[in-house]
This record gives C-alpha cells, structure tokens and sequence, in this order.
C-alpha cells in the first residue's frame, strides 16, 4: 500500500529508528506529509477502468463480465434489427433499456465489492500498524543483530534470562561481564547498542510518560469493594504486596487472581496466563477449581493457564525468576500476572540470626529488584504475599498492634503498592491501604467464600 511505502520513507529521510508508539506519525507531520488518499482514490479508478476495457490483468468480477458479453451481443443485434424492420428496433431499444437499468445496478455493485475491499484492506493496515505498536513495547533481544552484534553472544545473554534491549539497560555491567563468553570489550559494544536503539538517553516528558502509563492494566480481585479501595485492581508494572497474619487471606486471594486474570477486563483488558511461584506449598488446583464455576470458566482451560513452580530454597526461589523472564519473552504479552506466595518464606529459613541479616537482606533486595524489572520489561503485575513477626519491642513503646511484617526496609520500599489484611467476624476479612504512591490510606472488607475473595454480605 502506498501508506505504507509513504512511512518507511519517513523513517528513512527522518533516519528514525525508534519502534515507540507513534513515533511514524510524528515523523509524517514533521515532514508535513499528507496520507496518500486522494492518490490512492485516483490509482483504484484508473485500474477499475482498465480492468473493465480488458486492458490489466486483475480479477473482474464474473457477473461484470457478463454484462460485458451481454452488451456485445446487444450492439450486434441493434445492427441486424436495423434491417429487419421497426418492430424488432422497438423490441431491440427496450431491451436496451432495460440492460443499461442492468449496468446501472451492476457498476453499482462493483463499486460496492471495491470499496469494502478497499475498507477490509485499510483495516488490516491499521491493525497490522496497532500490532506493530504493541510490538514495539517489547524489543527483542535479536534486533541488536542489525547494530552488529553477534547472534552467538545474544544466544548467552538469554540463557542468562536477559531477553530483551530493556533487560540489558536493566543489568549492570558487572552481571554482565559475569556472564561466560562476555568479556568487557562485548559488554561494552552491547550496552552501546541497547543504549542507541532506546535512543533520547532514556529521557521522556511527563506527557509522554503519561501516556506510556497507559499501556498499564488492572486485574480484578473478584470483590467490588477491594477493587475500588487498590484503584481497580492490581496494577501491572509494580509489585503489590499483601501481608497479615495467618488465616487473613493471603493465599486465598493469591487463588482467586490466578482466575480473574484469565477474564477480560476494563480498559481494553483482555486476559492472560499466570505464573504462580510456590515457597510454602499452598497451591491447591482444586482450589481453583471452585472458583472457576464461580465465573463459569471451563476447569481445565483455566487450569491449562497457570504456570506453577515450586520453590525450595531462596537461591532456587531466585534462579526461578530466569526461567520465568525466559517463558514470558517466549509468550509475548501472553502472561499477565505473577504470584510469589510467599516472598519471605524461604529466607526466613535459609538465613538465622543478626550474623546473616545483611546477607539475607542483600539476598532479598536482590530478587525483588528482579521482580520489579521484569514487571517493567514483560509488562506484567506481580503479586507477593509476606507474613508476620512479633515485635518484642513494641511493648515498651505502648504500641496497639506488636507484630509488623518481615523484610524490613528493604521489602517496605521495594513495594509499590503494601496492603495489609487482618481478620474480622467469620468469613469476613479487612484490607487496608498501608503504603502506595498514589493511592489514600482506606480500609474495605472483604470474605473469603466458595469462589474465592468476593463482597461481604451485609
């Protein structure tokens, strides 16, 4: 199509190579490009005509070219009826009239078929231009091929999980250098290279910002009250965390987002996969099974949809993030939503005392700094649950409620958004905002019910 003959010569003449959203349309209205219409209209007249004069080679329709044949037939006939007499001229004019109503109707038709053609032609155009927009936010690794990097060396940095241009802006030169077969010279040439394909130095206004924020989603959690007390739902592109004692909720809520991440939502939300990350085997499928009749989802379709692992050590709990970076580089945009249930478990065990705080911290800030890139990169909300401790100390300070959750400042920053659960009267639970950026400190209630979280009864 001549549109898009007219952006690959924007993007040549402007030497734009960037694959952000919009970034061809700017390039038209910088060159004061108008979109060819009016020449696209003029070149579907002049081959309509040429096919109708047998003069291309293109597919007429085969009702037009019977009226073609008929018209033949009918200016032979005009000639003999001149010299049969006027009886057989009448009859040969009113059968002409009535064959130019036929032509009339026909060419209508025609012009019809063409122009939805045209429509269903332009339509692909545009969805295939939309596709390339919601490519454009995953940059895969390969293209750095075209910027002359060795496919060999690419082949390495996914084995290390680093699956796209934005995990190499993610990683430090260090991890990169510790990667078998880079040595600094490649880290160097690669990071040049991620650096120019982002291009701007990473710099962005807060209109464009704003308008990258867009691509975020939520993701019910299957009761109204807690949806409207977290903004919605849980967000893509940070991490929410949801602590509390036991029996408040946690895994339970952690079951019900395995499902309602599967249904369409507001927004233009369509769906996806789960990957849920067991550290304290609570996954229960059957669990999910009486959910899924809650919403009347298909049991093993649903089932088919969770990717579950289950962790056993904290270094595994980590290694775990690489598989989990390679899966959803291979299904992209597919996966929506990742549950670590829960993030602190395993640490709790692998490190004891004062003597390897530090190590377990760095450990911890280690793994969620991971989590947060690969919400960022994949465009996928990730959801932790953390448990509780009780604080000796607080009852010197004559505190209401001794027990705080573990991590410490280290998981309290790394969290966008913190929601702390607690019990109430029978099925009846209490959520409350603890820390977020831009949500205000609220409490709703929730149950706990057949199928799954849902509004409380009054």
């Amino acid at each position: 199509m001549l549109e898009q003959v007219q952006r690959r010569a924007a993007r040549f003449v402007t030497k734009c190579h960037s694959r952000e959203p919009g970034c061809i349309t700017k390039a038209l209205q910088d060159l004061q490009w108008e979109p060819l219409k009016e020449r696209r209209e003029a070149a579907r007249v002049f081959l309509f005509y040429k096919g109708k004069q047998n003069l291309a080679a293109i597919d007429v329709p085969p009702y037009f070219r019977q009226h073609i044949n008929t018209n033949t037939r009918l200016g032979r006939q005009r000639s003999t009826n001149r010299k049969t007499g006027v009886f057989n001229l009448l009859q040969s004019r009113s059968t002409t009239s009535s064959s130019r109503i036929t032509e009339l109707n026909q060419t209508a038709l025609v012009k019809q078929e063409m122009t939805e053609m045209e429509d269903q032609v332009v339509a692909q155009g545009d969805e295939v231009e939309s596709e390339d927009e919601e490519e454009s936010f995953f940059q895969d690794i390969d293209t750095l091929q075209n910027q002359g990097i060795n496919a060999a060396d690419l082949k390495k940095l996914k084995q290390a999980g680093i699956c796209t241009v934005k995990g190499i802006q993610m990683t430090t030169k260090k991890k990169l250098c510790a990667i078998k077969g880079i040595s600094e010279a490649k880290m160097e040439k690669i990071k040049e290279a991620a650096t120019k394909m982002a291009g701007a130095g990473g710099f962005l206004t807060a209109l464009e910002y704003a308008d990258k924020r867009k691509q975020c989603f939520r993701i019910t959690t299957g009761s109204t009250e807690l949806d409207k007390l977290m903004g919605g739902g849980v967000e893509s592109m940070s991490i929410t965390e949801a602590f509390g004692e036991f029996r408040t909720g946690k895994t339970q809520l952690s079951h019900t987002l395995c499902v309602t991440t599967q249904l369409p939502g507001s927004n233009g939300f369509t769906g996806g996969k789960v990957v849920f990350i067991d550290t304290e085997n609570t996954f229960r499928p059957d669990r999910l099974r009486d959910i899924a009749d809650r919403f009347n989802l298909d049991q093993s379709a649903m089932l088919d949809n969770v990717l579950y692992a289950r962790a056993y050590t904290s270094e595994h709990q980590y290694e775990l993030l690489d598989f989990v970076a390679a899966k959803f580089h291979e299904e992209m945009g597919v996966f929506k939503l990742l549950i670590v249930d829960s993030i602190m478990a395993l640490f709790r065990v692998d490190f004891s005392g004062r003597g390897e705080l530090a190590d377990r911290q760095q450990k911890l800030a280690q793994m969620l700094s991971r989590l947060q890139k690969i919400s960022e990169e994949y465009n996928v909300a990730v959801f932790v649950t953390n448990q509780m401790t009780s604080d000796p100390g607080a009852t010197m300070s004559f505190q209401a409620d001794p027990k705080k959750p573990i991590g410490g400042h280290i998981l309290a920053h790394a969290s966008t958004t913190r929601l702390s659960l607690r019990k109430g009267r029978g099925e009846l639970r209490i959520a409350k905002i603890y820390d977020s950026p831009d949500l205000p400190e609220n409490e709703a209630t929730f149950a706990i019910t057949q199928g799954g979280i849902s509004d409380a009864k009054e």
